[in-house]
């Protein structure tokens, strides 16, 4: 009989530091898990990483993009660039012309 009173009053103190730790415990799990924990902060910071890289790449597009549409403003156009990119993507010749594409000049069809 001493021996079951001896566990119920030590069982008393054991009670409160068993659902302390277990209520910290509860907390660093969130902490780490959770919508706002560590982990999410990680996946955040790639997805972040992830959108600065596809930014700088469609930037790069985009000004490409703006140096060509400005070759084909009136004031800046060269007839002659013109009628040359025409021919190279169209493929169309006069009867006494021969066409020669290097290496890096490709057509774009």
């Amino acid at each position: 009989m001493s021996v079951v009173l001896e566990i119920r009053r030590r069982g008393r103190h054991i009670a409160g530091s068993i659902l302390g730790a277990l209520l910290f415990a509860y907390f660093v799990m969130h902490a780490i898990q959770g919508n706002r924990g560590l982990l999410a902060w990680l996946q955040i910071r790639q997805q972040i990483a992830t959108a600065d890289v596809e930014h700088s790449i469609s930037l790069e597009k985009r000004l490409n993009w703006e140096r060509r549409i400005a070759l084909l403003r009136s004031d800046a156009m060269n007839r002659d660039m013109l009628d040359e990119r025409v021919r190279l993507v169209t493929g169309f010749l006069k009867k006494d012309e021969i066409l020669v594409i290097s290496a890096d000049q490709k057509p774009d069809r």
